[in-house]
């Protein structure tokens, strides 16, 4: 029988090795809730801009540490100045942040424009700056994310992740893709099994991992310390508990039921209204239900009812309609 790990980061060890990724536009306090309450070990916010300027914009304010989520309270920043980086991570601390994750894996386009994200791993030494830096700057656990390199020819996650260990970061999280493979083909694990060979501190591994079973394999080809889902619990909240199940007892539970479906929208939705407001809120539960709805039967017609309703109390009936209506077990 397998053994789970025990990921511990900092002073904090963790019930579970499943972590719920950070995704910007997507986790927010509200599906952080959720994925906590089927099993996440613990949550990552959305990547905040680390520059001052932006702040108490209006996105990144839904963004900051959450005095109301449980501990630990782990914040993303993204940035390219070791000074910008540490001076936000010192502020994120100051509204309750009790974990720094630095993000050095993100591939889009106007992120690794400005030489930000998954673009940092090409100069180690403007990372070694950060990484110091940041943990000059804070009193509590500095992580980072990262991917295994810019590209196939110059993967670079080794060197990375004992740069982490040198200057006291507390563990790395290794998406097993390069910065060109942004989401495409298929992520590979030995990277990230030469990672936590590499290096003592904790090592979190990234990418494609969607089943039960694929957890299990990742984290025994790689002896990896945790697993990080991210895009496997957009709609499926259960993921976390699935696989934390299987893990203890190789054994699959039982399928999620209907009303549990209903419950759990239900709850989405009207958090999504209540953080957001009604009309960006509706505007982003849209997203929520066409994800759920692919798990669910006649979702497709779900979705298109559901993206042309405009107010809460719509989006709300709609959910109540069909959850209660004969065509559904």
């Amino acid at each position: 029988m397998f053994t789970p790990p025990t990921l511990t980061i900092g002073n904090y060890t963790f019930d579970s090795p499943v972590v719920l990724a950070p995704m910007a536009g997507i986790t927010d306090s509200v599906y952080r809730e959720i994925c906590r309450q089927q099993g996440a070990s613990y949550t990552l916010a959305e990547m905040v801009a680390s520059k001052k300027s932006l702040r108490h914009s209006k996105k990144s304010s839904t963004r900051h540490a959450n005095p109301n989520d449980p501990e630990p309270r782990a914040i993303q920043l993204i940035g390219t100045q070791p000074d910008e980086l540490a001076d936000a991570a010192q502020w994120q601390v100051s509204q309750g942040a009790q974990i720094i994750d630095l993000n050095l894996g993100c591939p889009a386009k106007k992120v690794c424009s400005v030489a930000a994200g998954s673009a940092l791993m090409a100069e180690p030494e403007r990372v070694s700056a950060i990484f110091e830096a940041v943990v000059a700057a804070v009193g509590v656990p500095v992580t980072v994310k990262i991917r295994t390199g810019t590209d196939g020819q110059h993967k670079n996650a080794v060197q990375i992740a004992q740069l982490a260990q040198e200057k006291g970061l507390q563990a790395v999280t290794v998406h097993g893709r390069t910065r060109v493979d942004k989401f495409s083909g298929q992520a590979e694990y030995d990277t990230i099994k030469a990672v936590k060979h590499a290096v003592d501190i904790p090592v979190i591994a990234n990418g494609d991992i969607c089943t039960p079973e694929q957890a299990q394999f990742v984290l025994k080809y790689t002896s990896a310390d945790g697993i990080m889902i991210g895009r496997a619990s957009q709609g499926y909240p259960w993921i976390f508990r699935e696989i934390n199940h299987y893990l203890k007892t190789e054994e699959h539970l039982a399928p999620v039921g209907i009303n549990e479906f209903y419950q759990t929208i239900l709850q989405h939705i009207s958090g999504l209204h209540q953080l957001y407001g009604e009309t960006l809120g509706v505007r982003i539960a849209r997203k929520h239900i066409a994800w759920y709805g692919q798990h669910l039967p006649f979702g497709e017609a779900l979705r298109k009812q559901f993206n042309s309703l405009l107010s809460p109390q719509a989006q709300r009936d709609v959910i109540h309609h069909y959850f209660t209506s004969p065509h559904n077990p």
